[in-house]
């Protein structure tokens, strides 16, 4: 369960050990058939819209069909292992999510690593959770939260979209940062946990923003406080957790990746063309209504928020004692 400083120079610098020989170098086109872009979630979600969105894009600049392939199931282990386990030629492409880091910290596979067979392409966008109770519940804001968590111990559930998922792991994060004992309560996705938190079922939960907002500004929901280190444009009167915690950080983030040992003449034109997507203020603004901030940068920028995000969940982990399930 440990994340080894190994493993955290790898994806920061693995980058740099890709062939440098590629199609690109041989004078051979690229790409020369359609890429496949494996979604490990089912077609409508941010991760999916996302992809297609990128999709569209990368088809118009080279020329060539880039197509979104879901293989939702086993919390996007299906299609890890089918990118990783693809020929590392640039036409099958990942897209990577917090989700892929933290079942890489909990599932050990037998045919793949993510932490070591999947390497970063580009980062695509961050996105908050948003840390929400019922209207009912006698809360308008963090301190009176931790306060009433402190004077009832025990007494508060915290819902979540799934045990292990991020929001699971975010509400975990929150408990070890305050102290604070509340009792964990998993569903199986965002739907059926929102449905009893706004009947009053549950008290407590983090839910992905763009899920829940539609509630929030209808009053159903209160919404406490946002994951992000900053403010979403999208709830600009709700603070960032961390102006109550320090350095409290929780993202739902998605980028591009490939199969370890793609040429690296592929993987620099691709950070290249999607770097130029997300610089496009239509795609922004389309990634803004999804409550997502804009990421892009260098694949070992890429590589080293990932490793940043396997320690800091790796942390939460251990220290909550959390088993696959």
């Amino acid at each position: 369960m440990k994340f080894s400083r190994r493993t955290f120079l790898h994806l920061t610098a693995g980058v740099a050990s890709l062939p440098a020989a590629s199609p690109l170098a041989w004078g051979q086109p690229y790409p020369a058939r359609p890429v496949r872009i494996v979604v490990g979630f089912a077609a409508g979600g941010t991760t999916d819209i996302g992809a297609r969105v990128i999709a569209q894009r990368l088809s118009e600049s080279f020329g060539q069909r880039f197509v979104v392939e879901n293989r939702p199931g086993a919390s996007t282990r299906l299609a890890t292992e089918a990118v990783a386990l693809a020929p590392a030629d640039g036409y099958t492409l990942l897209m990577a999510t917090t989700s892929n880091v933290i079942n890489a910290l909990l599932y050990k596979q037998p045919n793949y690593d993510f932490l070591r067979d999947i390497v970063p392409i580009v980062g695509v966008i961050r996105s908050p959770l948003v840390l929400e109770v019922h209207p009912a519940l006698p809360i308008n804001t963090v301190p009176e939260l931790i306060a009433f968590a402190k004077a009832n111990p025990g007494k508060i559930s915290m819902a979540s979209f799934g045990t292990n998922t991020s929001s699971h792991l975010t509400g975990e994060l929150f408990k070890m940062m305050t102290g604070l004992n509340m009792v964990h309560v998993p569903y199986q996705g965002s739907s059926p946990m929102l449905v009893d938190l706004v009947s009053g079922q549950v008290q407590l939960a983090f839910d992905n923003l763009p899920a829940s907002i539609e509630l929030i500004r209808a009053g159903k929901l209160r919404a406490l406080a946002v994951t992000t280190t900053t403010r979403s444009s999208a709830l600009p009167d709700v603070p960032a957790l961390s102006e109550i915690l320090p350095k409290f950080e929780a993202s739902v983030w998605i980028g591009v990746a490939a199969p370890k040992g793609t040429p690296s003449g592929i993987i620099d034109r691709l950070n290249r063309e999607i770097n130029a997507a997300l610089a496009d203020p239509k795609i922004e603004a389309r990634f803004a209504e999804l409550s997502g901030m804009v990421l892009g940068g260098t694949p070992a920028e890429f590589g080293k928020y990932i490793a940043e995000e396997a320690q800091k969940w790796g942390n939460v982990i251990r220290t909550a004692n959390i088993k696959p399930h």
